[in-house]
């Protein structure tokens, strides 16, 4: 024990303990300077605004930065915004990322999504307006023929063409609804070859 007190207070033992903190500080210092460089510590490239850019722009300016990018699923249909643009960014325009960043892009679809439309027929206008309006269709006008049920739904058209329950249009899509007036098909014209 007395030779190993007498070791640690030689001038040979502080010598190796003096050389072995400098070689650590100097691996320490040496290992941060490589990181620094091979992490572009510091360099930031700021991140455009992709929004209203189709798919073909935006992977131009993607690579013109030094970006990669990922198209997440399309979202639900923009009218504000073109065809297959980008809708949303993450992360936002502005923000500061590192070179070779992922970003991710929401693209607007073609159109709406398809819906199915309700089984409406002998329901009555109210209902059937309120049903279609859950499903995301809207009614564009009432139609009135000689029919006995007053406001019941007895067909329904698209565009000029009728349509069956199950049948698929695109979300937003406007419907015209013929309902009935509360008169008995063919009771006018009988009145009248009475008198």
């Amino acid at each position: 024990m007395k030779h190993f007190l007498s070791f640690l207070k030689s001038k040979v033992f502080l010598i190796q303990l003096g050389l072995a903190l400098v070689a650590v500080v100097l691996i320490c210092f040496l290992a941060l300077k490589w990181l620094k460089g091979s992490t572009n510590h510091g360099e930031f490239v700021e991140v455009p605004d992709f929004s209203k850019m189709s798919v073909m722009e935006m992977r131009k300016a993607v690579e013109e930065e030094g970006l990669r990018f990922q198209v997440l699923d399309s979202s639900n249909y923009n009218p504000e915004y073109p065809r297959f643009s980008i809708l949303e960014q993450d992360p936002p325009a502005g923000n500061k990322v590192k070179s070779n960043r992922k970003i991710y892009f929401t693209v607007n679809p073609s159109g709406y999504k398809q819906v199915t439309v309700p089984d409406i027929i002998q329901v009555t206008q109210r209902n059937a307006t309120s049903m279609l309006r859950a499903v995301g269709l809207d009614v564009q006008r009432v139609t009135y023929i000689d029919e006995l049920g007053k406001d019941m739904v007895y067909r329904m058209k698209y565009k000029g063409k009728y349509l069956k329950p199950g049948d698929k249009l695109p979300k937003t899509s406007k419907i015209e609804l013929i309902c009935g007036n509360g008169t008995i098909p063919g009771s006018a014209r009988v009145q009248a070859d009475s008198n």
